[in-house]
């Protein structure tokens, strides 16, 4: 099993030319990276590591974003699909839309398995990374609180299983629900942030813009449906 380390990505200077040409109503900062749930490990803006990623150059008009898979590689998975994908975002109001290009599904390397994370923001593209294919992962250190209470709100569950060992255990249906629910809406988030530049400041949004849009949306209809089916009454209280 991999054990997982904390890196930050950093936008190569020959990048740092294409932010002119991103759609007029975002902000230049939009072109650095940003990533969703380094796993494991503390954050460090500072490291000189650039995301291993293909660039996807933003066109000047586009009537909708397109979709890319790779296969995962060897040992993971991919936990959403294309069509999954298309029909989670499908229920945001069209205006989220109108920047995004590309969501790519990326293939898992070796060189990012040294820095994995959940998912990114680039440019007008969003990266949605695989996972273990036994969807247990394997942390060589205490995770963030954040990070425990965030993905216990989905469904993950954490033990500690050695002194130095911790696992993130998901089912199919928790992986996919933090994916397309927390994930994906978390990196649309830094896409449409074109007020903050600072890391504190963008991060913070975007975890605002998931639970706003992706979490209590799907949460409430989840209780609803929850509640039709065993025929539970609501009481409300003066």
């Amino acid at each position: 099993m991999s054990r997982r380390t904390k890196r930050a990505f950093v936008l190569p200077a020959n990048k740092a030319k294409h932010s002119n040409r991103v759609a007029k109503s975002r902000s230049a900062h939009s072109n650095t990276p940003s990533r969703k749930q380094t796993r494991g490990g503390q954050q460090n803006e500072r490291l000189p590591f650039a995301p291993p990623e293909d660039w996807h150059e933003p066109a000047e008009e586009t009537r909708d974003y397109r979709i890319i898979v790779q296969d995962p590689g060897a040992g993971y998975r991919h936990v959403v699909t294309a069509d999954e994908v298309r029909e989670r975002l499908s229920r945001l109001p069209s205006r989220f839309l109108r920047d995004l290009q590309v969501v790519q599904l990326s293939r898992m390397t070796r060189k990012k398995s040294c820095f994995p994370c959940y998912g990114m923001q680039w440019g007008s593209a969003l990266y949605l990374y695989p996972i273990e294919d036994t969807l247990v992962e394997t942390f060589g250190r205490p995770p963030r609180p954040n990070l425990v209470n965030e993905t216990r709100m989905y469904g993950g569950v954490w033990t500690h299983t050695a002194p130095s060992t911790w696992t993130l255990t998901w089912s199919a249906a928790t992986i996919k629900d933090y994916y397309l629910n927390n994930i994906l809406i978390h990196e649309l988030g830094h896409l449409l942030d074109d007020r903050n530049s600072g890391y504190v400041d963008r991060e913070r949004y975007a975890e605002w813009f998931a639970i706003e849009y992706g979490f209590r949306p799907t949460q409430a209809s989840r209780h609803s449906a929850s509640g039709r089916r065993r025929g539970v009454k609501r009481r409300h209280h003066a």
